[in-house]
């Protein structure tokens, strides 16, 4: 879907926070959380023991959108992210890839970058059950109501690929360094392979994408530019050669100061702010992207009147947008629902 298919339509019909992607100024910001699906949620919980385990889960789209919409139905959310993993290219280009309860991720040997490489045109398609659920979320959801797609950005899946599991990231930092045309290789196959998981859920129904650089922290800023702001570009640049024009957030979660050379040189359409985040960096980013974020997800599960005088800190340096409010990273687990809803209706008056 091509972003100027929707900008066709009356201004009144289109998505609110895909309105906000077009950079307009909107009488409130949208509101959507990363990871408002999952296990905050009681209906979740019992949603997850008909699985066999974790992936499984991801790969069964009738389960995988209802764990979507779940949160669309407790909260007035402006947009639903289709529920699936930021691991599951990697098995798809043929590393084992399994969850430890109570663990997390866990992933086997990293396969050769030549054996990768020959398995991208097949991973997609491996990939197909997540597009079925989007098309079964953009069925089931409101017209108002915005469909996100997303994947984890090539750096951050390449540490989990090659640490396998998550961790300190030293391995991956220290291949950065000592090993770059190997580590450059990597992070090319999953340009490749994401650009062709994207477009495929742009082709089911997703609305918008968002690039989750979960570990863009601790990097040097040349080495930042080459494997976390080029790859983004490099992605990018192969939807819109595939003549997709949707709307794409980059994530560069702990990227700092750089955030700033990110948004100018990624080609993204939106810039996602950690809890770091100054105001000043955001306005400044505003004026060239669209920003979302960055309440502290800590602050969220404490609640209180520190979580309500943030909002409304957040909504008066940023609200006049363009802004997304969300978090600076995902829901934690034990974060209470109230306090899920406080923010949702601080936000929306709903």
């Amino acid at each position: 879907m091509a972003l100027s298919d929707t900008l066709d339509a009356p201004a009144d019909t289109q998505p609110r926070f895909l309105r906000a992607l077009a950079h307009e100024t909107l009488d409130r910001p949208p509101i959507w959380f990363m990871r408002q699906a999952g296990r905050s949620l009681p209906e979740y919980r019992q949603l997850r023991t008909r699985a066999q385990d974790f992936i499984s889960f991801c790969h069964d789209p009738e389960m995988a959108a209802e764990a979507t919409l779940q949160p669309m139905r407790r909260f007035p959310f402006d947009a639903a992210i289709v529920f699936a993993d930021i691991l599951l290219i990697p098995g798809a280009l043929g590393q084992r890839v399994w969850f430890e309860a109570g663990e997390g991720p866990r992933l086997g040997e990293l396969p050769s970058i030549e054996s990768m490489a020959d398995q991208v045109e097949a991973s997609t398609e491996r990939l197909s059950a997540i597009g079925e659920t989007i098309k079964r979320v953009r069925a089931a959801l409101e017209p108002e109501r915005a469909l996100i797609g997303f994947a984890g950005a090539p750096w951050t899946v390449a540490t989990y690929m090659i640490e396998g599991r998550g961790s300190d990231r030293v391995r991956a930092r220290t291949m950065a360094f000592a090993e770059p045309e190997k580590l450059d290789a990597l992070i090319a196959v999953l340009v490749d392979a994401t650009v062709r998981y994207l477009a495929m859920q742009v082709k089911a129904g997703a609305q918008a994408l968002q690039l989750f650089e979960s570990w863009a922290e601790l990097l040097p800023e040349d080495v930042f530019e080459r494997i976390v702001t080029r790859p983004h570009a490099a992605i990018v640049k192969g939807l819109r050669d595939l003549g997709i024009e949707t709307p794409i957030i980059g994530f560069p979660r702990g990227a700092g100061s750089l955030v700033e050379e990110y948004a100018a040189g990624a080609g993204v359409q939106g810039v996602g702010l950690d809890v770091q985040a100054s105001a000043a960096i955001g306005r400044r980013l505003q004026k060239s992207v669209t920003i979302q974020g960055a309440l502290d997800p800590l602050l969220l599960r404490a609640g209180g009147e520190a979580l309500d005088r943030r909002v409304d800190q957040l909504l008066e340096q940023w609200g006049g947008g363009p802004y997304i409010f969300n978090l600076g990273h995902g829901v934690i687990p034990d974060t209470p629902i109230e306090h899920i809803a406080r923010v949702a209706h601080r936000v929306t008056g709903r």
